[in-house]
């Protein structure tokens, strides 16, 4: 199956140098390509939506990963896209079907279909794929159920609160049964809206202050979980506020995400002997089985208002790199999406 007017060429975002500390715009090129041919079983994507997530700076280093492999100079950068099917040469997926991809940062995606899922966009906004209904959403639920179980009662904590993992973490501890959420956020604005939007009972701007120090005013009794997506200060403020027993979900660090040289550990490590806590890391992927599930779950929370989110967007592709200087620097609130059809 086709469509008319095809196009022949597409844009793309492409790795142009590998960054020194910070990532500049200079770092990333917008550039020009001719869409291949395609072949049986394959579909052609007109991306309307693209995800930017702070793992993608690791990915513009040359350093190998168990995870995923490093993005290669001159070729385009790849991540999580929506879009609709515009010409099929598969059985599976038909032109106008709305689906979920790994081939974004271009306008254009030609891929097997067999890597591209079909989305019930009548659940919710394509888009939602991206962030509450996608691996994000996804991270955070396995983080608050799984990694680091929230107990009836705890009291939890979540760096990075504000952004797309945290903010549904720190409502997903809350549908866990914590007695109280607490979030950590850069900037007074995004702080306020950990309470204010996404019903934390407390929140720290970790710009105002030690977090530490902040830390212990909120929570003066100690904390059960914490939710780490920064590391650094606040991997060291929550093991000292951590109860006997805690658990740690070491689910990223991006405080560290730019340094030249790895950033030392928490000196205070020993206090995770003392206390018996556990941290364990995780990576999403471990948990894709269960997507569908979670989806079909997390969908009704969003219909329900029970879970809330927020997104930043930028509009175009010609944006997308300032978008990811963005979330490396902590712009914005909530998921942060390249629209690519406005």
């Amino acid at each position: 199956m086709t469509n008319s007017n095809l196009p022949e060429t597409t844009r793309e975002i492409h790795l142009a140098a590998r960054p020194v500390g910070v990532p500049r715009l200079d770092d990333l090129a917008l550039t020009e390509a001719k869409l291949p041919q395609l072949a049986d079983g394959q579909i052609l994507v007109r991306n309307t939506w693209m995800s930017v997530d702070p793992y993608m700076r690791g990915r513009m280093d040359d350093r190998p990963s168990p995870v995923l492999p490093p993005f290669a100079i001159g070729e385009p950068l790849e991540g999580s896209a929506i879009g609709e099917v515009v010409a099929s040469r598969s059985a599976a997926i038909g032109v106008g079907a709305t689906v979920s991809h790994f081939l974004g940062w271009r306008e254009h995606a030609v891929l097997d279909a067999s890597a591209a899922a079909v989305l019930d966009a009548a659940i919710a906004p394509a888009k939602a794929y991206l962030g509450p209904l996608g691996t994000t959403g996804l991270t955070a639920y396995a983080a608050v159920t799984d990694v680091a179980p929230v107990r009836p009662g705890d009291v939890v904590f979540v760096s990075s609160a504000a952004g797309a993992v945290g903010s549904v973490a720190g409502q997903l501890a809350r549908k866990a049964g914590a007695a109280r959420v607490i979030g950590s956020a850069g900037g007074p604005e995004k702080a306020a809206a950990l309470v204010d939007v996404f019903g934390f009972d407390a929140a720290i701007d970790h710009r105002a202050g030690p977090v530490g120090e902040q830390l212990a005013r909120v929570a003066p009794g100690g904390i059960d979980v914490y939710i780490d997506n920064v590391g650094g200060e606040h991997l060291a403020a929550a093991l000292d506020a951590m109860h006997v027993g805690g658990r740690v979900a070491l689910v990223g660090m991006i405080s560290g995400y730019n340094a030249v040289q790895p950033p030392p550990g928490p000196s205070n490590l020993v206090q995770a002997v003392l206390k018996q806590v556990t941290l364990r890391g995780m990576q999403v992927g471990a948990y894709l089985p269960q997507m569908g599930a979670y989806t079909a779950r997390a969908a009704g929370w969003l219909a329900d208002g029970s879970v809330r989110t927020r997104e930043t967007v930028y509009e175009s592709l010609e944006q997308a790199p300032a978008a990811l200087l963005g979330v490396l620097t902590g712009a914005g609130v909530g998921k942060v999406l390249v629209r690519l059809d406005g």
